[in-house]
């Protein structure tokens, strides 16, 4: 299945990132699309015409002999990914990013995220995108195992049942069954539930509910949220090997130790917000687990989000 038709990488073309760029490239090659490979970079003095020449072609050149060279070790031939260069000089990269993707339509941003002190988490340009970013954002990090034993995960949250949501949680499982179907083929499917009333039912004497009847409640929640998540993986209609993760307790506590302890290298996840609201804010419990994660990061919109970014 062609998930995604029109792919735009984005390179600060100062280092290696040889990583992301072969993940971009043979998402390209797999979903038989184009790919754009832009480079983004400060803005040069224009009073310096000469080396701003230099300065430019020098980029362009390196992106170049950076996708060929990714190429022959993914030993491709010259024809089975098409890809065009273009330099993107720009004060605010977020901004010229998605104006790109909003101008030609791109369906997936592939970047290498920012390094950070922990090796955990991403910076401002990278929360930026997954905030603002109208289309599915994969920040890279380095996989360094075969593309066979590529593990990939998606955080499902089963129990909102308005439309958005219960379609942004079938696309999510469809886009990770493609991505596992294209590595090791096995998709852990990870989604945590808890009975928030718990602490506040438990040994009260002011409340008089007994253990039992706690006990019974907690049991009621769980099997409830077992049952929307069966529910959702039926009507994705997805099939193949898939391990299935029901942790007990809070999502941002529980998911990043998963990917960690799990050797996860792939993490699916879909962002929170209200649909046809501009300056999309993550919900805090997706924005604490991103901040906590070790692994590449897929992020999903909800159907009907916008932009605060305009094209022009």
């Amino acid at each position: 299945m062609n998930t995604f038709h029109n792919i735009l990488y984005i390179t600060h073309g100062t280092t290696n990132e040889t990583d992301g760029l072969k993940q971009a490239v043979s998402l390209a090659r797999n979903n038989q699309a184009p790919l754009k490979v832009m480079v983004i970079c400060p803005e040069f003095s224009d009073s310096l015409p000469d080396y701003k020449t230099k300065f430019e072609e020098a980029l362009l050149e390196q992106a170049t002999a950076s996708v060929h060279s990714v190429k022959e070790a993914l030993k491709l031939k010259s024809g089975d990914v098409e890809f065009t260069v273009e330099l993107a000089p720009s004060k605010h990269p977020p901004i010229r990013i998605i104006q790109q993707v909003l101008r030609d339509e791109h369906d997936l941003v592939v970047k290498e995220s920012e390094p950070t002190e922990r090796n955990k988490g991403f910076k401002a340009i990278d929360m930026a995108l997954l905030r603002k970013c109208p289309c599915p954002v994969w920040l890279s990090r380095p996989i360094e195992c075969p593309r066979t034993e590529i593990k990939v995960a998606v955080a499902i949250d089963p129990e909102s049942h308005n439309p958005e949501a219960v379609d942004l949680g079938k696309r999510m499982l469809q886009l990770s069954r493609s991505l596992a179907d294209s590595g090791n083929g096995e998709l852990h499917i990870v989604s945590c539930w808890e009975y928030e009333l718990e602490g506040y039912l438990r040994g009260n004497h002011w409340i008089g509910m007994d253990e039992i009847e706690v006990s019974e409640a907690v049991s009621q929640a769980q099997a409830e949220h077992s049952a929307a998540l069966q529910e959702m993986l039926v009507d994705s209609n997805i099939s193949g090997p898939q391990v299935i993760h029901h942790l007990r307790g809070r999502p941002e506590e529980l998911i990043p130790d998963f990917v960690e302890n799990s050797g996860i290298h792939v993490l699916v996840m879909g962002t929170v917000a209200r649909t046809g609201i501009a300056g999309f804010i993550f919900g805090n419990t997706a924005e604490n687990i991103i901040q906590e994660l070790n692994c590449s990061l897929i992020a999903l919109k909800p159907p009907g989000f916008i932009s605060p970014v305009k094209a022009y």
